[in-house]
């Protein structure tokens, strides 16, 4: 698969580079985090948001809504599912990385989703981009064998556990977190979800 630059134009409907903030802090705080042989994802670290860019990030990124930063960290190869939220998601890469993305409009009726749609774009170490809230996207890719490191930005509560029970119908068939709407690929083998992508599980080598 070709991998895009973020800073391409193909990259504009999916999202866009982020500039003037300082995340000094934040990338110093994330070489504690831990980087496991699987891919882990914690919606909420204290230090991450005890940070003075947090504060900005909520004023300037999410127009003052309360905020959880988080990260997802590990060594990854394959797309194995897509989400999306009712909003958008920052992310900042902490290594290089890749995102495989596509569109929530070429969903099916039925839920599925073709994932030769699906693009690559590398994401440099330092970087940090807007994924809008209309962009299908899941856990990164890694670039180098040291894994992937990606601090991850959100509305408070997002992907959290669900103190609700989701309706068997429709779109709510998706739904596996608070603000997560989830369509799995069957290889990835994740229990309790909607199989819904077609295709090959998009691997980068």
């Amino acid at each position: 698969m070709k991998i895009q630059k973020v800073t391409d134009s193909s990259f504009r409907k999916y999202g866009k580079v982020l500039e003037g903030y300082d995340f000094t802090g934040l990338l110093k705080e994330m070489k504690h985090m831990p980087v496991p042989e699987e891919v882990v994802y914690v919606p909420s670290v204290d230090e991450l948001e005890a940070l003075d860019v947090a504060k900005e990030l909520q004023n300037r990124a999410f127009g003052g809504l309360p905020i959880q930063i988080g990260y997802c960290n590990g060594h990854n190869k394959k797309l194995n599912a897509v989400e999306y939220h009712r909003n958008s998601e920052v992310n900042v890469a902490a290594a290089d990385l890749v995102l495989l993305i596509g569109e929530q409009k070429d969903i099916e009726d039925d839920f599925t989703y073709d994932t030769a749609k699906i693009e690559a774009f590398l994401v440099p170490a330092g970087t940090a981009v807007e994924v809008y809230a209309t962009t299908l996207h899941y856990a990164p890719c890694n670039v180098n064998e040291s894994g992937f490191q990606c601090v991850v930005v959100l509305p408070k509560g997002t992907n959290t556990e669900l103190n609700f029970q989701p309706g068997n119908t429709g779109e709510d068939v998706l739904i596996t977190a608070k603000n997560k709407w989830l369509i799995a690929h069957e290889e990835a083998g994740i229990e309790g979800v909607f199989c819904g992508l077609k295709g090959e599980n998009i691997t980068i080598d």
